[in-house]
Formats: C-alpha cells, structure tokens, sequence
C-alpha cells in the first residue's frame, strides 16, 4: 500500500512538472509569435506614417481665451489641477458639453438627453465630464501636431503619434564650441536642465556623455558649399583599373581624383543622420533625463520629453514651451532671453508669426537681441518625429523615426526601434 501511495505521488509530481513545462513552452511560443506580429504592424504602420507625411499638412492655430502650454511642464499636481480648473470654463462650449454627455468609454449614445447633467448608473446619477485638456500650438495636446491615430493590423492595435521636433530644445546646442556661441550654449543648456529640476551634479553628468559625443564629431551650426572625392560604382572602377593596367609602364600619368560639389541642405542631411544615431546612443545618459520630474496618474514631465534628439538646429517660436524659448533666444541676450520669451508667448496665442520680422515689430525693444539669434529661431517647423506603438497579445513593439519635411519632399534621417 505504501509502495503504491508513493508511486502515485511520483507520478502526480511528474504529470505537474510536465503540464508546466508544456504551458512555458506554449506560453513562450505565442509570445514570439506576438512579438513577431507586433514587429510587423510596427514596421508596417512607420511605412505608412512616413508616406502619409508627404499629404499630411499641420497648421497653427489661435488660441485667444484658451490658457497656454507653456508653463505645464513646471506646474506641481495641485497646481496644474487648479490650472485644468481655471481652464475648463474657457475651454468648454455648450457643443462640447453635449457631445461629452453622449459619450462614456468611448462610446457613443444616441438616445442621450441633451439636457441631462448626470448618468444614470446603476441607478445612481454619477455626474461626469470629459477631461480637459490644454490646447497645443496644433490643436492636440503639445507637442503633438496631430491626433494620435490607432488602426489595427492584424492581430495588432497600432497607435502612431508625430511629435513637432523642432519645438524641443535641440541637444546638439550644447556642442557648440564656437567661441562666439560657446557662452551663451552654455547657459542656454544650464538654463533648460534647471527648468527641469536638475542639479549642478547632474547637469556635469550629462555633459561627460556630450564631451564623448563632441570628440567623434563637432557639432555644426553654419555651413558652407564644399566639395568631397566623387563617388563611383564597382564595375566603373574596376573598368578604370583594367584601362590603367593596359597603358605602358614606361608612360608617366598624372592622375587628378574627381570631386563633386557638396550642397549644404546635404550636409546637414548628413549631419542629422549621424548625431540622430549619436544621440539615441548610450552615450547619452537617457536613464537620468527620462527619470521623471513630475510624475502623476495624469502626466508624466521628464527632460527626456523636451529634448530634440533629431540634430534639429532651430526651435520654432510658436511652438516651444517657455524653457525652450528661454534656451534659443539666450544666443541673442541672456540677460534679456526671458523677457523676449513672454512676449512671444502672450503674442502668439492671439495669431502665430509668420516671420521673425513679426516678432521684431512685438519686441521691438529686443530688436538687436533678435536678429542676433535669428540662426537659431524659427516660424515653421521642418522636422518631426513618428512614434508608433504596436501591441499583439502580451507583447509591445516601439519604434520611432524622424523626418525632415520640405512641402511635400520628405527625408527620413533615421529610425530607432526597441
């Protein structure tokens, strides 16, 4: 009896220990098979995100009576409830008001009453309203030019979101080693990194990773037309070689490499992909600019979230948060940086510029200041980022690109993928 009470136990142990590795075994196998679908839809939906930008036009908008994104990034919890508070009544018609009642969980009620102020739940009348959300220079929430757009392909939901590049503040700044431009780079880095909460230690510890970057390649702010040796295909050196080896050996040539003429729009094409590749590295210490200045069960802030990370070189007036600002129009007066910078965002709530002869005339005071920043400010925005977020099953795939744009001429400089 006993001999037979331990077999059973043997056998019940071996039976456990075999049904748990099938399961591991099936559970590990649907998870490559959602990975792999995930992969797909991510690749799928950057394709189609990167031709979709060809069409695809964002315009700024006016934002009289609506309060401004500006200062959101730098506003505690308490302080930014009481700020959605204050912003609701400006922000909420009586169209939006009733299009919110007729909607919960997203989705729509047709029979809604038009007048009703509370949902029955339950049977208890549990008021709701949909959040608020500030305004961005775009329309969606900063720094979004667009809404998020979600579609599935196959088994996988897929979100894509493009992000206005060049309304962060451009990391390569902190690079500049012109001695003209040196001073005001760094207070115009200090300037951003203190916004962001961080300390003097700190701040010491993301520039080693920028002096590591700077000694593989200097940033570059101005560029010039140069020339570069011509580049040829295989078959037409290899067909140079066979007509060089024919010749007399006794005959004395003198051979000249071809060179080409190199436009500027290619350098900083070049320049872009290479700091873009650099500055997604892990040179740059990423952990510490992500680690969150703000964290909430509303938002999230991190210096990470800033930071134009595309070798952008202008920041774009109408569309840059107020330490961003700050930072750019430092290379025209430190000292009148911030001044500058409000007025830019009072004035461009009731109409974006158009051109920084606009911004002249708004701060005229500031003129001199201006014109001598005017490299690094702008009126439109060129560069963007794609990020698109697919998910199958369990498994998560992110992949993000940035994309410069000229009309309707788009050049992808690179893509990071998780």
């Amino acid at each position: 009896m006993l001999i037979t009470l331990v077999i059973l136990v043997v056998l019940s142990i071996l039976g456990y220990t075999l049904s748990v590795q099938v399961a591991a075994h099936r559970h590990r196998n649907r998870y490559l098979i959602d990975y792999a679908q995930a992969q797909y839809a991510c690749a799928s939906g950057i394709k189609q995100a990167i031709t979709a930008l060809s069409d695809l036009q964002w315009e700024l908008i006016s934002r009289p009576n609506e309060p401004d994104f500006s200062d959101v990034f730098a506003m505690s919890e308490p302080v930014y409830q009481d700020f959605l508070a204050q912003a609701a009544p400006m922000m909420t018609s009586d169209d939006t008001l009733t299009d919110a009642k007729s909607r919960r969980g997203g989705l729509v009620r047709e029979d809604v009453d038009d007048s009703a102020t509370a949902w029955d739940d339950d049977a208890n009348d549990i008021p709701w309203q949909e959040p608020v959300a500030i305004t961005g220079p775009y329309g969606p929430p900063w720094p979004l030019v667009t809404d998020a757009v979600e579609f599935e392909v196959g088994s996988a939901k897929v979100k894509v979101e493009i992000e206005d590049e060049n309304a962060k503040y451009p990391l390569g700044w902190a690079l500049i080693q012109d001695e003209e431009l040196q001073t005001q780079a760094e207070v115009g880095f200090v300037t951003f990194c203190e916004w962001m909460g961080y300390q003097a230690n700190e701040i010491d510890a993301l520039r080693e990773g920028l002096v590591a970057i700077n000694k593989i390649r200097p940033f570059q702010i101005k560029f010039e037309a140069t020339t570069a040796p011509a580049t040829t295909s295989r078959a037409a050196a290899n067909l140079r070689n066979r007509v060089s080896r024919s010749r007399s050996r006794t005959t004395a040539t003198r051979q000249t490499r071809a060179r080409r003429a190199v436009p500027v729009a290619e350098q900083i094409q070049q320049q872009n992909a290479i700091f873009s590749r650099l500055f997604h590295s892990s040179i740059v210490d990423t952990d510490l600019l992500a680690r969150p200045s703000i964290a909430s069960e509303s938002r999230e802030e991190s210096a990470l979230k800033y930071l134009g990370r595309w070798a952008t070189r202008a920041v774009n007036i109408n569309t840059a948060p107020r330490h961003v600002l700050e930072a750019a129009l430092t290379f025209g007066s430190i000292a009148d940086a911030p001044k500058i910078a409000e007025i830019v965002i009072q004035q461009r709530q009731e109409k974006p510029f158009s051109d920084i002869e606009e911004l002249k005339q708004a701060a005229f005071r500031y003129t001199d200041a201006i014109e001598k920043c005017r490299d690094f400010i702008t009126t439109t925005s060129t560069v963007v980022s794609v990020k698109v977020t697919a998910v199958s099953g369990v498994a998560r795939s992110v992949a993000v690109a940035g994309v410069s744009k000229d009309g309707q001429k788009i050049k992808r400089i690179g893509v990071i993928s998780d």
